[in-house]
């Protein structure tokens, strides 16, 4: 192995490192309850009709800024490994253009952060709705899922078709070719890593929010709904026939949400 060879497989091992580390704190944050006064363990159930459990007494006492920040580490944590390929692949070309190794590790860095502050925009919001839901008891105030069949069945619904829309085709596009992305919006400098980082975390916001909407069905803090979320958004986005299993998925949602009107 030559010695250019050497050092890009070390950046590559390090950057690796790095996402798995972010990833590894924030499942970890969400384990422990993310300031929703209890573990998400206890706030997880196994079940494809959360309107029919039993109502739990009682509720939290929680600020807007709390719910954002539960929200913003949560997407951090389903949506990181998906943009993984993008900023591996960043540091590369940066080495491959003769960047210096301070200096690339700064770059992706940013790149990173504008990724994620394209989330938190989404999270301030959802986290805005959730505020607005839980006094109306159409989601439960302690296990943050829904109470209502008929929220459930539209936002299956909403998400089942939004699988088949010409918006989410057209972000999925951009999230599955970072080869793509990267050509067509590469900006120099930090600043440019940034934005360029926000622009790719706004293509991913717009390919996956209605599909991240489904936790109000299902429980904003449930693991399980949490974690296969997670997988079905790293299998549209990076396995090959990622698109294709999304339309499957658009019909399973669709057929559920009329199910859940029907138990």
């Amino acid at each position: 192995m030559s010695g250019l060879e050497s050092v890009l497989q070390r950046e590559r091992i390090i950057t690796a490192l790095g996402i798995v580390a972010v990833v590894a704190l924030s499942w970890w944050y969400l384990w422990t309850g993310a300031g929703m006064g209890m573990s998400a363990l206890d706030m997880t159930a196994l079940t494809l009709f959360p309107h029919r459990l039993p109502g739990a007494i009682g509720g939290m006492d929680t600020s807007l800024s709390t719910v954002a920040l539960m929200w913003w580490v949560m997407m951090t944590a389903m949506m990181t490994p998906s943009a993984a390929p993008l900023i591996l692949l960043y540091r590369r070309v940066l080495r491959h253009h003769g960047t210096a190794e301070s200096r690339s590790a700064i770059l992706s860095v940013c790149l990173l952060a504008g990724y994620q502050t394209a989330w938190l925009a989404f999270s301030v919001g959802a986290a805005s709705l959730q505020m607005a839901l839980q006094p109306t008891g159409l989601i439960s105030q302690m296990m943050l899922w829904s109470k209502s069949a008929v929220l459930s069945a539209i936002v299956l619904a909403a998400a089942g078709a939004y699988q088949f829309s010409a918006l989410k085709r057209t972000c999925l596009a951009q999230c599955r070719s970072p080869v793509g992305f990267l050509t067509a919006h590469w900006r120099p400098g930090a600043a440019g890593s940034f934005l360029l980082g926000m622009r790719h975390g706004a293509y991913c916001v717009g390919c996956c929010w209605v599909l991240m909407a489904l936790l109000f069905v299902g429980g904003i803090m449930n693991l399980v709904w949490i974690a296969a979320l997670s997988l079905v958004v790293f299998v549209e986005k990076i396995l090959p026939r990622g698109a294709q299993v999304g339309r499957v998925l658009g019909v399973v949602l669709i057929a559920w949400a009329g199910a859940t009107l029907l138990v």
